[in-house]
């Protein structure tokens, strides 16, 4: 006889982002089956975890990144420079040194640092596939599912170089049937469209400025026979805009629309150059944008107008991009940095921390496709990040929660994903912390050579 899920009692937090959940949360096979309101009595459980130093918000959920850029941090060749310099100072290191063994490492380092902010779900917009790695999709489910983490997978493309007029190196160009056979291969084997699946799988052609009409057109079609959903790169910087009203004779909003990609299945990454017609679009279809924050900041490419498409009805979540514009892989700090520079245009009350924090949970949530995950509520996953307020940076916050942001907090004491704690002690479980850092760093290196 198979045993009964034992009933876990996260017990009496200093605070919980959720509603009648004072005295904790009880968790029983991988779900949250009871939230235990202030004065109540002790609820039935088998187990108990002392929560009384912790502040719990729902796992965090990031909706855009590449995770291969960790290996070109602060990479002298690409800081102080606008996006499209930037792509064409990185991409040719991109193109001579990425190989699998780089990449995996790479995807690992991204992922472990997600995980120890806080971050239970990840999503990688990955469009990069060298000759020695046509499975790299397949590298980041295994590396997720070492650590335990939820992943919504992508399988990109890039398929219009510099010779065609793009900015991406001719040697991460795919032939097309191979990249849509493999878009085929990967929602057969990893889309997981059931409550609480461990992956997803989402179709994210790079962007309109790398990526042919036929190869848009085609994944708008996978997507609507395999019911998953649409990632892409759009209205992140005005040389965007300057390259699809030359080669297209549009702006980028009107582009995705003749290739049928404006529809609730899609996410874009950015969203900041839309204008009030173009928001209310969006909003009208239901189109989600991750907000970057921070990586917008660092390549100066404006400020994604989030209050303006939430009321027009589009959903905003928020990614941390690609850990060479960022150039970190920390979605709490994501959450402060998108605080700000919300207050920075909208005023101070315009935009407050339980703002930021929505959108990395619930609303990215949203962006990926799943209701399961996002909120502390009856019935949701059991995913959650765990903070103390021990550090000296806390010291005389009075409210908790707002304390986690605007305090700066940035590793999560313990994170538990699908009812299992996956960090403990700040430390991820079952991770070598040094030897990961030597093995990345050291990998790293080759692209600091001349490509």
């Amino acid at each position: 006889m198979k045993e009964a899920p034992m009933r876990l009692w996260l017990k009496d937090p200093i605070a919980v982002l959720a509603e009648g959940a004072e005295r904790g949360i009880v968790v029983e096979g991988g779900r949250i089956v009871e939230l235990v309101g202030a004065g109540a009595p002790d609820p039935v459980h088998d187990t108990v975890f002392d929560a009384a130093r912790h502040v719990i918000l729902p796992g965090l959920v990031n909706t855009h990144h590449h995770f291969f850029q960790t290996l070109t941090r602060a990479h002298p060749a690409a800081i102080n420079k606008e996006l499209f310099p930037w792509l064409k100072a990185l991409y040719p290191r991109w193109g001579s040194y990425l190989n699998r063994d780089r990449f995996r490492l790479a995807v690992r380092a991204a992922l472990t640092e997600l995980l120890m902010s806080g971050c239970t779900t990840a999503s990688d917009h990955l469009f990069v596939f060298p000759a020695d790695m046509p499975d790299a999709v397949d590298i980041e489910a295994e590396e997720a599912a070492r650590l335990g983490m939820r992943i919504a997978l992508t399988r990109g493309v890039i398929n219009m170089g510099t010779k065609s007029g793009g900015v991406a190196d001719e040697r991460l160009m795919q032939d097309d049937d191979a990249v849509l056979a493999d878009c085929e291969r990967v929602i057969g084997r990893y889309h997981d469209r059931s409550d609480g699946a461990m992956t997803t799988v989402a179709l994210a052609p790079c962007a309109p400025f790398n990526v042919t009409r036929r190869m848009m057109c085609a994944a708008a079609d996978l997507a609507e026979k395999h019911d998953c959903r649409l990632h892409t790169h759009l209205g992140e910087t005005e040389d965007e805009n300057d390259f699809c009203l030359s080669r297209f004779g549009m702006r980028p909003l009107d582009y995705l629309e003749s290739v049928g990609w404006l529809n609730e299945r899609v996410w874009l990454a950015h969203g900041i150059h839309f204008d009030d017609g173009e928001i209310a679009r969006l909003g009208r279809h239901r189109v989600g944008v991750c907000h970057c924050a921070t990586s917008n900041m660092v390549l100066a490419s404006g400020i994604c107008r989030t209050k303006e498409l939430e009321a027009a009805g589009a959903i905003v979540g928020l990614g941390v991009d690609g850990s060479a514009s960022n150039d970190a892989s920390n979605m709490m700090e994501e959450v402060r940095h998108a605080l700000m520079i919300g207050r920075l245009r909208y005023g101070a009350e315009a935009v407050t921390h339980l703002d930021a924090l929505r959108w990395a949970t619930e609303g990215s949530a949203a962006l990926v496709g799943r209701s399961d995950i996002g909120q502390i509520a009856v019935g949701k996953q059991a995913d959650f990040a765990l903070f103390t307020l021990d550090e000296l940076r806390f010291s005389g916050a009075g409210d908790p929660i707002a304390a986690l942001v605007l305090c700066g907090a940035h590793a999560a004491d313990r994170v538990m994903i699908a009812g299992e704690w996956r960090v403990e002690g700040g430390a991820p479980v079952g991770v070598d912390l040094a030897r990961l850092r030597a093995e990345h760093g050291e990998a790293a290196k080759a692209f600091l050579a001349e490509p």
